[in-house]
């Protein structure tokens, strides 16, 4: 397996008004193989998308241990306001597509 990015989020916990999301379940792609989760908050992305840090969504396959690369999760900005998306629509809440909803 080729390195995908620099961190890899495999499931996410909205808040109530489902607006933000506020942790993830996130890996670090160390080129062969992801590593291990840590539960990062909503800042913590924003923090290293900021920093210049790639940051994608993968999925788990059938078998344990098989990834599959989602799309990269990107920042859209609105009125001061920055929202984690990953198709890059001007819309005022976080969206990261079908990546699975967890209880953490």
């Amino acid at each position: 397996m080729n390195k995908w990015a620099d961190y890899c989020v495999s499931g996410v916990e909205y808040l109530r008004s489902r607006k933000h999301i506020e942790k993830a379940r996130v890996h670090v792609d160390k080129g062969d193989k992801i590593g291990s989760r840590e539960i990062w908050l909503r800042e913590d992305i924003i923090s290293k998308i900021d920093k210049g840090f790639n940051v994608i969504t993968v999925y788990e396959g059938k078998n344990n241990g098989c990834w599959k690369r989602g799309a990269e999760i990107g920042i859209v900005e609105i009125n001061g306001v920055k929202y984690l998306r990953t198709d890059k629509n001007e819309i005022e809440e976080d969206d990261w597509g079908s990546l699975p909803e967890i209880g953490f």
